[in-house]
């Protein structure tokens, strides 16, 4: 195997050159250095610590948090004959005692390891025996208590700073805020890394947030007119509603299984090698599933519930489209998942300001959602980064949402909590401002205010909609001494003496998803309809070579190599070579059966 790293990207990964960040990591780490690199999914980051593993001398040690994140890496890296292992619970005494063994005799390239095994001292032990080529953290923000997946054996990998000084380490992530970003740095001794930070845009992942009406209904629209046949991920608040989710679909003739904490560890294993394995897939689950998955062509990712912030919106979203194809981000909420969020921050036993900063977050969460501007930009600007004003690739974009003055309507639901001394939730509110005669307003005597019934003119589903934006500008907090009432703040009173406007989004009774642009897969690839048959001849040769290995048919292939073989058709091994992620393992292995079917299909024609 060569030992320059751009010879080992072109000749065992099949890639001809380096792209963003990558080669100038791999430098710093050659050089002995360390480095915290952020990049989104799909963006290239394992490859950062892959090559100096294989290029310097000794094995590169990558500490990853999943089992399947592990197996994931190994099978791929073997497939391009690069000497990997993992070492986990999933193994038998006597596999970890080979895998050890290979270790220790320095016969390996890459060891995955769980943080977990890695603090013990049995390994550490190990470690003092084997000449270590670098450290790799992968999945790098569980080290943070800010962070969205926080492990609390990543607090203790300083270890390797203190223990292996000389050996460069890399930590990397897929997104991490500022506050995450300083915890990883102090956490793990990288004040002297340098910080690689590449664009955290996903061009090719549509935006689309609508308001919660019905959202089964919602959800399975949007599967059957926009993704049928695809994989995809629809995440739930709750353990209880991923399963009925899961029922629901499965009533519906998809194939769709549930993931989350409360599932025997068997179930959540099957369930989560049949979505990486098979086609047409959904994974129904809470935020328990997806840290660390490698499946290139998730089709979509759906929320049915507010996610919490801005950053596990993009790192979920971010499970979508790693292959760089057209995916969607699909998410409906509405104002019963502030309040669920809002009073999971407050009942949590976190210290104050660690709350202050879940509700921070959640605030720039709701601000996503609401915002009448480009998606994308207020997203990236979460992250400091620059975005363009226009994507054309969110719903805002494609069709800009229409605002109306909801100044008098505000005043109305202000002035409607405030005569109810605060003490209400909007249901109650809306039913008051609606005229409902109902016996609980009786039991108040609510029936008598002079908010009761002035706000006829507009629809229940409008009221909850001005109430929910009304807590997104701050001018209600949700009161969770109160049991989720709503109460004043002190920026309301703008609005009540008429001093200000207040512009709103105006959404219909129907709270249908507008679907925009096109976003079936190939909708720019138009070639691959007239080319279905060859299309499906080598999607069926990769699902046959892949069960044989018993490994996911992205391992043997990716979509986009099997995309670039519908375009270029080689006729030759030296023609097959060329393609993009074809390195020289892969030709040996696959280039005679794949220019087989297309030589067979190129006679038909």
């Amino acid at each position: 195997m060569p030992t320059e790293p751009l010879a080992i990207l072109q000749q065992t990964f099949g890639y001809p050159n380096f792209r963003g960040l990558q080669q100038e990591i791999i430098q710093e780490i050659m050089s002995g250095g360390d480095a915290l690199v952020l990049m989104p999914t799909g963006g290239g980051k394992s490859i950062c610590y892959q090559i100096p593993a294989i290029a310097r001398p000794g094995t590169g040690v990558v500490i990853s948090p999943l089992i399947a994140l592990m197996q994931d890496q190994v099978e791929a890296l073997r497939q391009l004959g690069v000497k990997a292992a993992f070492l986990n619970s999933s193994l038998d005494l006597q596999d970890q005692k080979a895998t050890e063994s290979a270790f220790s005799k320095g016969e390996l390239d890459l060891l995955y390891v769980a943080p977990e095994r890695l603090n013990t001292e049995r390994f550490l032990k190990l470690l003092l025996e084997v000449r270590i080529s670098l450290f790799a953290i992968d999945e790098a923000h569980c080290v943070s208590q800010w962070g969205h997946d926080f492990r609390s054996h990543y607090l203790e990998l300083s270890l390797l700073h203190e223990r292996f000084p000389e050996i460069p380490r890399l930590a990397l992530t897929a997104t991490a805020d500022l506050k995450t970003q300083e915890e990883i740095i102090r956490r793990l001794g990288l004040q002297k890394a340098r910080v690689f930070q590449g664009s955290f845009d996903r061009p090719n992942i549509r935006y689309r947030i609508a308001p919660k009406q019905n959202a089964r209904h919602q959800l399975l629209k949007f599967l059957t007119h926009e993704h049928p046949g695809d994989s995809g991920i629809v995440y739930c608040l709750s353990r209880r509603k991923v399963e009925e989710t899961a029922d629901f679909l499965k009533a519906q003739g998809l194939t769709a299984l549930p993931y989350h904490a409360g599932l025997p560890a068997e179930d959540r294993q099957h369930h989560q090698r049949r979505f990486l394995i098979e086609e047409g897939v959904i994974i129904v689950a809470t935020i328990a599933f997806g840290m660390g998955i490698d499946k290139p062509n998730v089709r979509f990712v759906a929320h049915l519930d507010l996610p919490r912030s801005p950053e596990a919106y993009y790192q979920e979203t971010g499970r979508a489209g790693r292959d760089g194809e057209a995916a969607n981000a699909f998410m409906v909420y509405g104002l019963q998942d502030v309040v669920t969020l809002s009073q999971m921050v407050e009942a949590s036993e976190a210290e104050e300001q660690h709350k202050r900063l879940e509700r921070q977050r959640l605030d720039a969460m709701l601000g996503l959602c609401e915002t009448i501007s480009c998606r994308r930009q207020v997203l990236l600007r979460y992250f400091d980064q620059a975005a363009p004003d226009y994507c054309a690739n969110c719903d805002n974009c494609q069709t800009p949402p229409v605002t109306w003055n909801a100044t008098e309507a505000a005043r109305k639901a202000l002035s409607c909590c405030y005569r109810t001394h605060q003490r209400f939730g909007a249901h109650h509110l809306i039913d008051i401002l609606l005229g409902k005669t109902q016996e609980r307003l009786e039991r108040y005597g609510h029936q008598h205010l002079s908010t009761f019934g002035i706000g006829r003119d507009l629809s229940e589903k409008t009221w909850r909609s001005v109430f929910r934006q009304l807590i997104t500008h701050r001018y209600l907090e949700v009161d969770q001494a109160q049991h989720g009432a709503l109460k004043l703040t002190e920026t309301c009173r703008q609005i009540l003496r008429g001093e200000k406007e207040l512009l709103l989004r105006w959404e219909d009774d129907q709270g249908e998803t507008r679907p925009g642009a096109s976003t079936k897969r190939w909708a720019n690839r138009p070639f691959i309809a007239s080319e279905k048959p060859l299309w499906s001849a080598l999607r069926e040769l990769r699902k046959k070579l892949a069960e044989e290995q018993g490994v996911p048919p992205y391992i043997i292939f990716q979509d986009s190599v099997l995309i670039e073989m519908l375009e270029r058709k080689p006729k030759t091994l030296g023609d097959f070579a060329l393609l993009s992620g074809v390195g020289e393992k892969k030709l040996l292995r696959y280039g005679k059966p794949f220019l087989r079917i297309i030589l067979e299909h190129e006679r038909t024609d």
